[in-house]
C-alpha cells in the first residue's frame, strides 16, 4: 500500500500552497574528505516525493524550511572528522531543521500533511540497554542523521521516522530547528542539577553556550557569569541576558585565569560551571574556579584527549561530567519555546536560501562574520 498522496506542499512560512506536481528537485549539501563543499542532487527524488513510493512504514516525508548551521558541521567540512566520526565519502551535512510534512505512509496516525514538525536527527534500535533503559542517546547502533556516513538534513526533502518529528505548531521555523541545540542545553541542566540561586559559570558564548546562558538564567542562576576570548560575543551575550556578567579570557595559566573569573564574580566561587567550548585551556581553568564540592558539567566537544588539573579536581572534591547529545527533551524544550520561558529568536544573524549554502557555510565559519546562528531555508 502506498503513502498518502501529496495533495499540496507550503511554498513560504507565511502565504499558500502549491501543487505537488510543483516539486523542485531535491538536493543536498554536501562535503567529503578532501574538504569540498557543493551542492548536489539528493534522496529521495522529488518523483518519488510526489509518490510516496519511497516511504517505508512509520516514515514520513518532510519539507525541509530552516536548518541551522552547528559548529560539527563546520568541523566536518574543514576537518574531516569527529573523534572517532570521520567522513570517508561524499557526505550531507545539518541535522537542526524544521518543516512541513508533505507525506504521510498510512501506518503513521499521528501525524498528518501540512503538520508544522521539528525532527530529531536519531533514530535508534530500541533494542541496546541504553534504549531499553530511556538513554536513548547512548543507543549502540544510532544512525545520527549528519554523523558519517548518515546523511543529514540540509536538503530539500527528507524521508523521517515519523516518531521523531515533533508537532510545533505554529512556531516559527527557525525556533522549530533551534530546538535541537535547546536540547542539547536542557540535557545539560536536567543532568548538572542546577539549583535556584547557585553561582553559575558558563564557559564559551558560541551558540550552546548562549543558549545555556539562558536556560541558567530562566532557572535562577545568581550570579551568572560568561567567559569567552571575543568581545564580540561578550556583548552579544550581554543583550540576549542583560544580568549576566562578562568575562573577557586572556592568555594566562589556568590558575591565574581562574583567579580572574573569581574575581568577575564578585568573589564568589560557582558552584557549577557548563563548560560549552570542549578547549582544553577553558575546561583547566574551570576546573582550577569551581568551588569545593562544586561541579564541572562538560558539554562542549573537544579533542580525543586533553590535560586536566587532576590534583586540583581531587583534592577539591570537583565532580567532572560529561555529555553525549540528549535524549527525552524535545517535549520540554517545545514547551520552553511556546511559553516564551526561553527565547531563541534572537539567536539568529544570517539567513541564506538553500541554493546559497556555501555563502551560508562560509559565513558561519567565519570569526570576522559577526555570525551565531547561520540558518539555511527552503520555502520552494
Amino acid at each position: 500500500m502506498l503513502p498518502s498522496a501529496i495533495d499540496s506542499a507550503p511554498r513560504a512560512e507565511a502565504s499558500g500552497t502549491a501543487a505537488a506536481s510543483s516539486l523542485k528537485q531535491n538536493i543536498g549539501v554536501y562535503t567529503n574528505p578532501k574538504h569540498d563543499l557543493w551542492i548536489n542532487a539528493a534522496e529521495p527524488s522529488a518523483e518519488s516525493v510526489k509518490t510516496g513510493a519511497d516511504l517505508k512504514p512509520g516514515e514520513v516525508t518532510i519539507a525541509i524550511r530552516s536548518t541551522g548551521i552547528c559548529g560539527s558541521d563546520v568541523h566536518f567540512w574543514h576537518e574531516g572528522c569527529i573523534g572517532p566520526m570521520v567522513v570517508e565519502g561524499d557526505h550531507i551535512l545539518g541535522h537542526e531543521s524544521a518543516g512541513d510534512i508533505i507525506a504521510v505512509h498510512p501506518s503513521v496516525k499521528h501525524l498528518n500533511v501540512g503538520d508544522r514538525v521539528a525532527v530529531e536527527p536519531n533514530v535508534i534500535c530500541n533494542a541496546c540497554e541504553p534504549c531499553l533503559t530511556g538513554r536513548y542517546n547512548g543507543c549502540e547502533n544510532v544512525q545520527f542523521l549528519s554523523t558519517p556516513p548518515v546523511p543529514g538534513l540540509l536538503r530539500r526533502y527528507v524521508n523521517h521516522p515519523a516518531v521523531w518529528c515533533h508537532k510545533i505548531g505554529n512556531m516559527s521555523y527557525e525556533n522549530g530547528s533551534m530546538l535541537e541545540p535547546l536540547s542539547v542545553a536542557l540535557a545539560g541542566m536536567q543532568r548538572a542539577k542546577m539549583q535556584l540561586g547557585d553561582p553559575v559559570l558558563v564557559c564559551g558564548a558560541g551558540p550552546i553556550g548562549l543558549i545555556t546562558l539562558l536556560c541558567c538564567a530562566a532557572a535562577g542562576a545568581c550570579p551568572l557569569v560568561i567567559t569567552d576570548i571575543s568581545e564580540s560575543r561578550l556583548a552579544f551575550a550581554r543583550g540576549l541576558c542583560p544580568r549576566v556578567i562578562t568575562h573577557r579570557v586572556e592568555r594566562m595559566s589556568a590558575e591565574d585565569s581562574a583567579k580572574a573569573i573569581v574575581k568577575s564574580f564578585g568573589g564568589v566561587e560557582p558552584a557549577l560551571t557548563m563548560e560549552c567550548t570542549g578547549v582544553e585551556s577553558s575546561i583547566a581553568a574551570a576546573i582550577w574556579a569551581t568551588k569545593f564540592g562544586g561541579k564541572v558539567f562538560i558539554i562542549g566537544v573537544g579533542k580525543n584527549e586533553i590535560n586536566i588539573p587532576f590534583m586540583r579536581a581531587s583534592v577539591r572534591e570537583v565532580d567532572i561530567q560529561l555529555q553525549y547529545r540528549y535524549c527525552n527533551t524535545w517535549p520540554r524544550a517545545i514547551r520552553l519555546v511556546e511559553s516564551g520561558v526561553i527565547d531563541l529568536s534572537k539567536l539568529v544573524t544570517h539567513r541564506f536560501s538553500l541554493e546559497d549554502a556555501l555563502k551560508a557555510f562560509e559565513t558561519s565559519a567565519d570569526p570576522k562574520s559577526g555570525a551565531i546562528k547561520v540558518q539555511i531555508q527552503s520555502f520552494d
